[in-house]
């Protein structure tokens, strides 16, 4: 008789449990277990990489002082990052401490206030006995009898001050700005063994705050002392459509999320997705959309050896009035030089346009500018000239955003054009479409923005240019 051997149901596939970066310091005690177990009374479970960040956060020294006195993590919305923050609440009450939770918005510091008081329910805490509590809009606060206190506010350049806290929380940390931060920061110089922790996503072209990208930047450099991060992200854009970056950055893909669930949000915004959903770290000045000394730190000290041909790039300015040319091409070290050849007026016509590409090893031409654009590429093809690339607003929006990458990574290079210095140096950022995308305007009404436009088409076709395949032969 035939043994049936019964098929292994395949293990359920979950996303990624450990952060793709973190900057963790040494330890060998951790009081995680407390706070695990506070947040089991309530008959919830943590995930594994909710336990992981517990672990470090609450890890303690050989005097019992905080290792992390400053933590910070990034994790993709809706994965659950709100209730580590919860857990570590609940532990810091049970034990005694103060603690000031704020958030940018005001639904948002209501919806952690009434996260804890489920939680506690939950756990068996009866209001009057256990606890007591305050809801004001804005201003909401837990007592708990025999414990700690902790205070829920939304977040302004004055509030907390005077007071004192052992723990500050700072949700939705993309929005924390600077003035705020030096308004909070000292609220806990009292305390024993104080503590900060910040958690939110990355910043979005909309994102006020600065002190979160900041304290990664530091965090991740080494910069910082007694400092810990933890993030899941990709590195660069990355498709969206690609479901093992899926689980690769929201560790709880598979727990409480589903493939269906993200899909659905698959739209026409690729950049969005990849800050909300694969939680990329796009470098915003959102101050100034790019200051004198961001520039000049990309000028070449001699000219650099090119590599490869010319990518143009043609813009036919918003008012109709100039039409200038850019160029970009790569460099032997890696980087992209961009240059500016002219910028004239729509009334000299195009000849001047035609002779250059006529002239010059041009690989790609990409034209914008629905002033000029369609002449243009019809008097190309009546010279001879190859077919321009004639981008979409989605396309734009991507030429930007890999822009203000470029100068941020410091991957574009450049000889410190006048013109082009000046254009670059005062501008700033204006919306495209409806889902975050930004483009550029001056702020000099006499420097025209279609100079620094054209340079950052020529960048982004010289950006996704591929060398070209060899060919392989078998015999």
């Amino acid at each position: 008789m035939a043994v049936v051997i019964p098929m292994k149901k395949p293990d359920k596939r979950i996303g990624r449990q450990k952060p793709t970066r973190e900057v963790i310091l040494p330890f060998k005690k951790t009081l995680a277990h407390e706070a695990l177990e506070f947040y089991g009374e309530s008959g919830r479970t943590a995930y594994k990489w909710q336990k992981y960040l517990l672990d470090a956060i609450l890890a303690i020294n050989n005097d019992g002082l905080w290792v992390h006195t400053r933590f910070g993590f990034s994790v993709p919305r809706q994965n659950g990052k709100n209730e580590v923050i919860a857990m570590r609440e609940l532990r810091g009450l049970k034990r005694g401490e103060r603690i000031l939770h704020t958030a940018h918005r005001t639904t948002t510091s209501a919806a952690a206030f009434n996260r804890l008081l489920e939680i506690m329910e939950e756990a068996g805490l009866e209001e009057g006995e256990d606890y007591k509590k305050i809801k004001a809009i804005g201003r909401e606060q837990i007592i708990l009898k025999d414990g700690g206190r902790i205070d829920f506010r939304t977040r302004t350049s004055t509030g907390g001050l005077g007071e004192s806290f052992d723990l500050l929380v700072i949700d939705e940390a993309q929005e924390y700005t600077d003035d705020q931060e030096a308004a909070l920061k000292y609220t806990i110089a009292a305390s024993e063994n104080p503590q900060i922790i910040m958690v939110g996503t990355p910043p979005t072209p909309y994102s006020s705050g600065t002190v979160f990208t900041k304290y990664r930047n530091n965090v991740l450099e080494g910069t910082l002392e007694d400092a810990g991060w933890a993030e899941w992200s990709v590195e660069e854009q990355s498709d969206v459509r690609d479901v093992d970056l899926w689980y690769e950055t929201n560790p709880s893909l598979g727990l409480r999320l589903t493939e269906r669930t993200i899909r659905s949000e698959v739209g026409d915004d690729d950049i969005d997705f990849n800050v909300q959903r694969l939680g990329l770290w796009i470098r915003y000045n959102q101050k100034s959309a790019i200051s004198e000394n961001e520039w000049l730190a990309l000028k070449v000290k001699a000219r650099p050896v090119f590599r490869g041909p010319l990518y143009v790039g043609i813009k036919y300015g918003h008012d109709g009035v100039n039409v200038a040319m850019g160029i970009a091409v790569k460099t032997l070290s890696g980087k992209i030089f961009v240059e500016v050849i002219d910028c004239q007026s729509v009334r000299n016509g195009n000849a001047w346009i035609i002779a250059f590409l006529k002239e010059a090893d041009v690989h790609e031409i990409v034209v914008d500018g629905a002033s000029g654009q369609n002449v243009l590429a019809a008097e190309m093809k009546d010279a001879g000239l190859k077919k321009p690339v004639l981008p979409t607003v989605k396309e734009i929006i991507v030429a930007n955003s890999l822009w203000e990458q470029g100068i941020f990574q410091q991957s574009i290079c450049h000889n410190d054009q006048p013109s082009l210095t000046q254009v670059v140096t005062n501008c700033e950022k204006r919306n495209i479409g409806t889902s975050g995308g930004f483009g550029y305007k001056s702020q000099v009404e006499e420097y025209d923005i279609a100079l620094m436009d054209s340079a950052i088409l020529a960048h982004w076709a010289c950006h996704n240019s591929k060398p070209p395949k060899k060919q392989k032969i078998s015999y």
